[in-house]
């Protein structure tokens, strides 16, 4: 039989408790409030994180479980994302938002980009595509989300261009016009041959390509005001040199470990029973976002929105009308050839992403709980995604 504590000695127990609870609550509002402390204190467990690039070259050369060096080869991405995004931000106050947040895409998409080549040369194609539309919805609801909801906890309102922001939005909704017609048309014609749907792909990418470079100019040299924003009061902590020279290293040392984690998937997909939909809708994108990720938010908990969607939405864009395409165009030389065919539970996915979005860069504002529904959206596509066969 449980003994029952007097009433008066429950009580200063519960008063005891929380005391200490109020305690614990006070000392991580004051981490969450004092950037410099909680910087210093993310710099160290990055670097900590450092130790697991030898780690996992190690893991490999002794041959150890394909599951080990899959874990071992997605932490050791994780600092390498985070060292591109900040190298790229030092960029855009040396360069501007424009190119920042161009470069800060591209370099954050290289590990996407180079997981893609390696695992069209593995014939792992339907991981490629599933790491595609998680990148997309992972920018876009998750990365943006976290960013909004971080900003917003400083900020009551957060504003930035609207238009520049609407630009890319419709250039996404152009990527769902081209990865939906090859889905349609396989639909309606189902009696087409494999080649005639490849020929068709190629065709698609080959226009996606262009656009994206035509919005390329549009964002760098006739509109670039709208990408502008005033970074006198921000001062870089590199130098160019040293940001150019991280960014490359880190790039280098991201795909050899790409390479590395792309050769341990199909062990995991036996071990967890995990499908390759779900390995490359939810951890895949979400080790590749990992770049984007850390710098939308930390140009958002600066009041940077515009460069902080420049990151986000951007390497949306980048992924559905250059990643895609390109990749589409890379697997000619592979024996197994990749199409822009995705299945109607991705395509939906993506539609629905990009909608939301729209619906909240349109006034030009953002705020908190904006940023609780986009990451909300994203955890039910992820629990869909989970148990979808």
């Amino acid at each position: 039989m449980v003994k029952q504590l007097p009433f008066k000695q429950l009580t200063m127990v519960r008063f005891h408790v929380g005391a200490q609870c109020a305690k614990l609550l006070n000392l991580l509002l004051l981490f969450l409030n004092s950037p410099p402390i909680a910087n210093k204190i993310m710099n160290k467990i990055f670097i900590g994180l450092l130790i697991f690039i030898p780690v996992t070259l190690i893991a490999e050369y002794l041959h150890l479980s394909s599951l080990a060096v899959f874990f071992l080869a997605s932490l050791a991405i994780i600092p390498l994302a985070k060292y591109i995004g900040e190298a790229t931000e030092e960029l855009s106050v040396h360069i501007g938002p424009a190119w920042g947040g161009f470069l800060n895409a591209t370099f954050g998409n290289s590990t996407e980009l180079l997981i893609g080549i390696f695992a069209i040369r593995a014939g792992l194609v339907e991981v490629v595509k599933a790491s595609i539309t998680g990148s997309i919805i992972g920018n876009l609801l998750l990365v943006t989300g976290t960013a909004m909801l971080v900003g917003g906890r400083n900020y009551k309102k957060q504003e930035f261009n609207r238009t520049g922001s609407l630009v890319a939005s419709s250039t996404l909704l152009l990527a769902v016009i081209a990865l939906v017609v090859p889905a349609i048309f396989l639909q309606t014609a189902p009696d087409v041959g494999v080649k005639i749907i490849d020929e068709l792909s190629v065709f698609v990418s080959i226009f996606m390509l262009v656009v994206y470079a035509a919005s390329l100019f549009f964002s760098l040299y006739t509109h670039k005001h709208l990408y502008t924003e005033d970074v006198g009061e921000y001062e870089a902590k590199w130098s160019k040199t040293k940001s150019i020279s991280i960014l490359l290293l880190a790039t280098l040392a991201v795909a050899w470990m790409s390479e590395i984690l792309v050769g341990s998937i199909e062990p995991v997909v036996a071990s967890f029973g995990w499908t390759e939909l779900f390995i490359g809708v939810i951890f895949i994108a979400i080790i590749g976002n990992a770049a984007e990720h850390a710098s939308a938010i930390i140009t958002a908990r600066k009041n940077r929105m515009d460069l902080s969607l420049q990151v986000s939405i951007g390497s949306a864009t980048q992924i559905a009308m250059f990643v895609a395409p390109f990749l589409v165009l890379v697997s000619l030389f592979f024996k197994t050839q990749m199409s822009l065919v995705f299945n109607a539970f991705e395509l939906i996915a993506i539609i629905l992403s990009i909608l939301i979005v729209n619906l909240v860069v349109g006034d030009g504002e953002s705020n908190w709980f904006e940023g609780m529904q986009l990451l909300m959206a994203y955890a039910i596509m992820a629990v869909a995604f989970f148990f979808h066969p």
